[in-house]
């Protein structure tokens, strides 16, 4: 998307909080809904203004058709359908208050969010990996002796391993992970938080990046400058979505989501005749319905497997 000419977008001067649309929108969600979607609205802001502006210093009510038109070309190309849907939903959202408050004329609300959501296949869309993938993106990262190649295949061990979502995975500090394995997960979603157990494989790859990071305090996860230093700074959503894509080029694997990871995780306990109830609880989904939806996705070249067998997940 090119970015040159929703420069002007950026605030200057921000409005007041009690007029602010994207404030004003999040503060009618239920908390457990508020990181998830000023996430989404920090994702639109930043492909508008090439990472210039948040979700507070983007002008939403100069967004025109071209603008929302742009950012929903540009989520199709990363983000899985039901994902699409949901950030779009919350830019329909703010763009709403700010035609309530007298923002943004109502002619061109109603071209802005005219815009198509993204079809969702009724039989459940999105990647499940296969074991033979997975292999060849571990590889990757076994492969790079730098401090990211051992912060990247702890990523991955962990959201494949223990299925956690983005949000989850970076939310996660040093003493959240013991050693022997067993994670305590702090959910943005309510009621859900878990605890959640690793395999021996997995757990030494974490280990592994634990002793490159060091036993100090703070993030697990950290990011890593160009020189290679581990600085212990958390990693954010996105640049979770930004090290598979690029783990995944490198791997020379069809291109999927961090969510095709914890899909695969669920998907592997359903089909290995895990019960729902406890495939429900150790993802944290809400409700055994949703849970169920993932029963019938296998992953090409069978990757139904024992978790009891030496995997890297």
């Amino acid at each position: 998307m090119s970015t040159n000419s929703f420069t002007p977008l950026v605030l200057t001067i921000s409005p007041r909080l009690t007029q602010h649309p994207a404030i004003v929108y999040l503060s009618k969600l239920s908390p457990g809904s508020q990181p998830t979607m000023k996430h989404s609205l920090n994702l639109i802001a930043q492909l508008l203004t090439h990472n210039q502006a948040d979700y507070l210093t983007l002008d939403w009510s100069g967004l025109r058709y071209k603008h929302t038109n742009a950012v929903r070309a540009a989520l199709i190309k990363n983000y899985e359908p039901a994902t699409v849907n949901r950030i779009l939903c919350a830019l329909r959202g703010v763009l709403r208050e700010a035609l309530r408050f007298g923002l943004i004329k109502a002619i061109d609300y109603a071209r802005a969010v005219d815009i198509k959501s993204v079809k969702v296949s009724k039989q459940g869309s999105g990647r499940v990996l296969s074991r033979d993938e997975i292999d060849v993106l571990m590889h990757t990262c076994f492969s790079d002796l730098t401090p990211a190649g051992f912060r990247d295949a702890a990523l991955i061990a962990l959201l494949r391993g223990a299925g956690l979502r983005r949000a989850e995975v970076v939310g996660l500090d040093k003493k959240d992970f013991h050693p022997d394995g067993e994670i305590k997960i702090r959910s943005a979603h309510p009621r859900v938080d878990r605890t959640v157990y690793l395999s021996k494989s997995a757990i030494a790859i974490v280990n592994d990046w634990i002793d490159i990071r060091t036993a100090r305090d703070g993030p697990l996860l950290c990011q890593v400058n160009k020189s290679g230093r581990v600085v212990h700074q958390r990693l954010t959503p996105q640049a979770v979505l930004f090290i598979l894509h690029k783990r995944g080029e490198l791997a020379g694997i069809e291109p999927f989501s961090p969510h095709a990871l914890r899909r695969t995780f669920i998907c592997d306990l359903l089909n290995a005749g895990v019960d729902i109830s406890t495939v429900q609880t150790l993802a944290g989904l809400s409700n055994s319905a949703i849970t169920a939806r993932y029963k019938h996705r296998i992953a090409p070249q069978a990757s139904i497997r024992s978790f009891s067998s030496n995997t890297y997940y």
